[in-house]
């Protein structure tokens, strides 16, 4: 049973699009789904499944954070028998060549977060996104003309951190931007046989100090979708 998503069995599509913001997700499904049905509302986070060029597709708010995403992504899988789980968020740049509004899709996901040096007895597991997926992205990318960075992102526990330089370790290493949720989804896809991938947006710089609205964070950056959503056809 799940607790946190409240639609009945064979009601969420195989292809999932995982926006943090569930009005994110209500825009996308209003926007770019023929005939959208809402099938959940719980603790306000909205779930909706239609049709991208006559495939059902869903999209589902998954919240800020691991542990957030690792919720409604462990009942998607085993709940509904989700098979691709594709995230679409914001993420702040920390790298030069990487401006507001550029579209990053995600190779691997570091992370500050504990959750896999628990299980993993102090190890560093190392998150990567599925190989399909990604390469489908890139070819979905190249034929839009859309031009996108890929690598290391970091998925950080802490929006508001106490130490305002650690960022630069990072970037130091090449890691392209810096969001709160790819690790988690990576890591519970891969232990659960799902697919994974994220595809992110620059909503803010750490080098410059731009930043976009939260009105264009949840109503635009519409390239990302379109690759995510090229990924069901």
């Amino acid at each position: 049973m799940s607790i946190h998503i409240n639609a009945k069995k064979g009601a969420i599509a195989e292809t999932i699009l995982l926006p943090g913001d569930p009005l994110r997700a209500k825009w996308i499904a209003e926007n770019f789904f023929e005939n959208p049905i809402c099938y959940n509302k719980v603790r306000g986070m909205l779930g909706y499944t239609g049709t991208y060029q006559g495939k059902p597709i869903s999209v589902q708010g998954s919240g800020m954070g691991i542990p957030s995403i690792n919720i409604y992504a462990h009942e998607l899988i085993n709940e509904f028998g989700v098979k691709n789980l594709i995230r679409v968020g914001s993420a702040g740049s920390m790298q030069e060549n990487i401006k507001l509004r550029d579209v990053v899709i995600a190779m691997a996901a570091s992370t500050d977060a504990s959750l896999n040096r628990s299980r993993f007895n102090g190890g560093d597991y190392a998150p990567t996104a599925n190989f399909e997926l990604f390469k489908k992205a890139i070819q979905i990318a190249d034929q839009k003309n859309i031009d996108v960075k890929a690598g290391n992102v970091l998925s950080s526990d802490a929006f508001y951190t106490d130490h305002h330089e650690d960022w630069k370790i990072w970037a130091k290493f090449n890691v392209l931007c810096v969001e709160m949720e790819a690790a988690g989804l990576y890591s519970t896809c891969a232990k659960l046989g799902a697919n994974a991938l994220s595809i992110l947006t620059i909503s803010d710089s750490l080098i410059t100090g731009e930043v976009t609205s939260a009105e264009e964070r949840e109503t635009t950056f519409s390239q990302m979708i379109e690759i995510a959503l090229g990924l069901n056809q």
